[in-house]
């Protein structure tokens, strides 16, 4: 077999939803959990800076924030553990679909997946079992543990609502920065506001970030608009953009793997083993 011809049949194999899901949780699980941990440390740095002076008020804060800093590194070990098993997967799954189908011949792992996900052929030569004897051992070892969609597909599903929590919450911090920038904006153009300058204000304390008998607490008038100039908050606030965007980015990589391994599960039930679904 010629190199043209080996990259071709790989080709052929490869599970395209699979590989376009992958890359897309690697990069939203990046883009959430870098950008998220650097926009956490520039919150806290804000909240120190203007909002309060006695630490006691933001200790709270500090411990949570540092918290969701750990659970970040964390977050990341796992999704980018859990998408190369979903890859793996996507391969193993696929090759064995499209051996039913009859799309490409498998190499000796397909087959040995084949054999335990769909009861495969049986009988080989015996020059031919001693040859590939030791590899399709292992790969039947592989098959045994990835040949399982259906664990995939319940465990995927379970995360991808889980996700979408993480989702929905990393659009707070959004809403409130995009929410300060915009009494900024009505501070720097006070022609387009009927309200006082000085009544223009955010209270961190409103939102929940800081108690109620935290001092001052909030920000008003040319002050705010001073803060909303600094490049800490600017980059805060795009920081925390990037991580809703990484979020999202997610939330599809997940969904993607969702529908890949229900169809791949759907098909070696109804074709591989003739088991109504």
């Amino acid at each position: 077999m010629g190199l043209l011809e080996c990259c071709a049949r790989c080709l052929i194999g490869a599970p395209f939803a699979s590989l376009v899901a992958t890359g897309l949780c690697f990069f939203g699980v990046a883009l959430f959990c870098g950008c998220g941990h650097e926009a956490l440390s520039g919150t806290e740095q804000l909240i120190e800076t203007y909002f309060s002076k006695n630490y006691q008020d933001y200790e709270y804060l500090i411990n949570v924030i540092h918290a969701f800093q750990y659970v970040i590194y964390g977050t990341a070990s796992f999704f980018f553990l859990y998408g190369a098993l979903l890859l793996a997967e996507g391969f193993y799954t696929t090759g064995a679909v499209r051996q039913i189908f009859g799309d490409y011949k498998t190499t000796i792992c397909g087959k040995g997946l084949s054999a335990t996900v769909t009861g495969g052929q049986k009988g080989r030569g015996s020059r031919g079992h001693h040859q590939a004897h030791s590899l399709e051992r292992v790969c039947q070892c592989l098959g045994k543990w990835l040949g399982h969609p259906d664990k995939f597909v319940g465990v995927t599903y379970a995360l991808t609502i889980i996700w979408l929590l993480v989702f929905a919450c990393s659009a707070v911090p959004v809403y409130i920065y995009f929410n300060t920038w915009t009494t900024c904006q009505s501070i720097a153009n006070p022609s387009k506001t009927s309200a006082s300058i000085g009544t223009l204000c955010t209270d961190a304390r409103m939102y929940g970030v800081l108690p109620w008998n935290a001092f001052p607490g909030k920000v008003c008038g040319s002050n705010l608009l001073s803060i909303c100039k600094t490049n800490e908050f600017q980059m805060t606030f795009h920081l925390f953009i990037a991580a809703f965007v990484g979020a999202a980015a997610t939330l599809v990589s997940l969904l993607t793997f969702m529908i890949a391994a229900t169809y791949n599960f759907a098909v070696l039930k109804l074709m591989g083993r003739g088991t109504k679904f």
